[in-house]
């Protein structure tokens, strides 16, 4: 049976989800796909780049990623609003919902866009390209956005084929279509094709998919390790990975943060620090897991990036565990220099429930996790500002140190959410 993969993506998703909220919702008029605008951060708590932006703005040459500065000085009449990702999580739970209607077996790939298996389906929907722009304009009718499909016989294939020209466009690439479709293309179009990798392409004079699918695999290996070989797989069409509708395990999580000011001692640090182990910690035990590894990230205020990390003598998911482990790998790693952006990363993730014994345990390591169970309980029910710890009260009382969120990190506060009596909506 002939494998039938789908890749839907959200053409501009955070500021079509934006513009579809304010048209349906907000009694707004003015849809922002249709003038240059954008979804950006704010300048002053250094989150200031663009994450989203119309196709008018694309016109000016502003780019997802590029700071908000740089947009206006390219278009000084482009509308900026705020990211909402709480708005974003709903839309996308929306979405998801609507494709797992058409097949069981949907991967959500990244909050705007998924894999589906339709192989088989055929009778019950028809042609896959004909299902595709069936599927494409019921996301519209009934949410209100638009989406790219592509169609192909396996999931690099379908992902390239959603890729061709946008907006709101079904593509279909199938293993014959690949030398007349995808070969022609510049190298740095393929999918896991990145800056790096790119240069290094260059220097072996490959410019194009098709040099890249004719090179030998072996010479690639050798100037790219496994990469290579991923690389040229691609390029000639070899994908076995199958669309998993149940993500697998996280082999490793993590959290940071951009400070909104320059942190320069360590008893700031130890707050951001510990406001990450708020935040990284109950979603280990979550998920039921343990972490052996924890690690620091530093990004000081000439965007050096540096980090360390320290193995545990238990594997744990203890907040103040984390945390004590993060504030020594920060003092055995910094050098002083003023600090922008802290991240804490763990590994060695294990399902083990049960706690290796000590004969002079330094805690009561069972008391601290009944703690953190009530405290996640509590948070649960009644949010997560119902407890804090009074080091971020005693902060919070001078302001002029800077404020410090006591559950930092990831998706800051002033993205999960906005405050629409404060916006201008036309």
């Amino acid at each position: 049976m002939k494998q039938v993969i789908f890749h839907i993506d959200v053409n501009s998703a955070f500021l079509s989800w934006e513009a579809v909220y304010r048209l349906k919702h907000l009694n707004g008029t003015l849809d922002l796909r249709t003038i240059p605008s954008a979804v950006g951060g704010d300048v002053t708590k250094r989150h200031g780049i663009i994450l989203a932006k119309s196709i008018p703005a694309k016109k000016y040459g502003i780019k997802t990623g590029q700071s908000v500065i740089e947009a206006r000085q390219k278009c000084p009449e482009l509308l900026l609003v705020p990211p909402n990702y709480n708005l974003y999580q709903r839309s996308s739970h929306s979405f998801i919902q609507i494709l797992q209607k058409y097949s069981p077996a949907v991967e959500q790939y990244s909050i705007d866009e998924a894999f589906m298996d339709m192989t088989g389906l055929e009778g019950i929907y028809g042609s896959p390209e004909d299902t595709a722009y069936t599927l494409k304009e019921e996301i519209h009718r009934e949410l209100g956005f638009t989406v790219n499909i592509g169609v192909a016989d396996n999931k690099i294939l379908a992902k390239m084929a959603s890729d061709f020209r946008k907006p709101n466009q079904v593509h279909v690439l199938w293993q014959k279509e690949i030398p007349s479709k995808m070969w022609h293309l510049p190298v740095n179009e393929l999918f896991f094709v990145g800056r790096a990798t790119f240069n290094k392409l260059k220097n072996l004079g490959i410019q194009t998919i098709g040099e890249l699918a004719a090179a030998d695999s072996q010479v690639l290996k050798s100037h790219m390790g496994k990469q290579g070989e991923v690389i040229w797989a691609f390029a000639n069409g070899i994908d076995v990975s199958a669309v998993e509708a149940v993500p697998p395990p996280n082999k490793g999580y993590g959290n940071s943060t951009t400070i909104a000011f320059d942190v320069m001692d360590q008893e700031t640090a130890n707050l951001v620090l510990l406001s990450l182990a708020e935040t990284l910690a109950p979603r280990l035990r979550a998920d039921g897991v343990r972490i052996g590894v924890v690690a620091v990230g530093i990004r000081d205020c000439d965007f050096r990036y540096y980090s360390h990390q320290l193995t545990l003598p238990a594997a744990t998911n203890i907040t103040e565990e984390i945390f004590l482990a993060a504030s020594k790998a920060f003092l055995e790693v910094w050098d002083g220099t003023p600090i922008r952006h802290l991240g804490i990363h763990t590994d060695h993730v294990t399902a083990e429930s049960s706690r290796q014994l000590s004969l002079f345990p330094a805690r009561d390591y069972e008391k601290l996790e009944r703690l953190d169970q009530a405290v996640d309980a509590i948070r649960k029910r009644y949010g997560n500002d119902a407890l804090q710890r009074a080091s971020f009260i005693e902060s919070a009382k001078q302001p002029q140190a800077g404020f410090i969120d006591h559950m930092s990190g990831g998706i800051s506060r002033e993205k999960r959410t906005v405050d629409y009596t404060k916006q201008e909506i036309s």
